[in-house]
């Protein structure tokens, strides 16, 4: 598990430990989220929050710990989500325990693939997410020729496999794929919280050359 991973030199440090400062809501006023002990928190009904920085192709690693909800079931237990790229949503959900993971529970592409298998920790643990996100890729007319695709750690189990999507998931910032997004974070009513939230950008191509020059 990647718990307390450190962000390498190149990383953009996205959560500072001590404000929302490059963060905003989702029409660009600032963000009313609550960081306490070095601690991102949700703030019910205040709205999402994504990052100033936008990126295309690049390494994410984010840390969260769900509520303990026991008297609350399905979607109601502790939701909250990721937004890729503002677009493509990574379920945050407690569904500890859940013998058969759906589209809608922790680590699934929310509504277009579920998680290959239950990974999430009890309510009150920090939890881990790392993705490869490659971005997708439009011809010169501006239309996708190659879709998104993407491969998710959660707890370091691999959960989604390099999965091809067919396109944005419900709630994106705006359905302009192949273009640069921010990180996005999900308001959902639920009283979740986050930490060492950062991203390592990755080069978009590789040289087309053979050996050292």
């Amino acid at each position: 598990m990647s718990s307390g991973l450190k962000p390498p030199a190149n990383a953009c440090v996205l959560f500072n430990g001590h404000d929302v400062s490059n963060w905003t809501k989702r029409d660009g006023s600032p963000a009313g989220w609550l960081v306490e002990d070095g601690i991102l928190k949700v703030v019910p009904r205040e709205g999402d929050i994504m990052s100033v920085e936008t990126f295309l192709d690049f390494y994410l690693h984010l840390e969260f710990r769900l509520p303990d909800m026991p008297d609350k079931s399905g979607q109601a237990k502790a939701n909250s989500g990721v937004f890729l790229a503002g677009r493509y949503e990574i379920q945050v959900l407690d569904s500890a325990g859940w013998a058969v993971p759906g589209k809608g529970d922790c680590g699934a592409l929310y509504n277009q693939f579920a998680p290959l298998s239950n990974a999430n920790l009890a309510p009150g643990e920090w939890q881990t997410y790392d993705v490869a996100f490659r971005a997708a890729r439009l011809d010169e007319s501006g239309n996708v020729h190659d879709r998104v695709r993407l491969t998710v750690f959660f707890n370091g189990v691999c959960i989604q496999n390099n999965i091809e999507l067919p396109g944005v998931t419900g709630a994106p910032l705006d359905g302009q794929e192949g273009v640069a997004g921010p990180l996005l974070l999900q308001d959902h009513g639920d009283l979740v919280q986050y930490r060492n939230v950062w991203i390592v950008p990755l080069a978009t191509s590789a040289s087309p050359e053979y050996g050292p020059k």
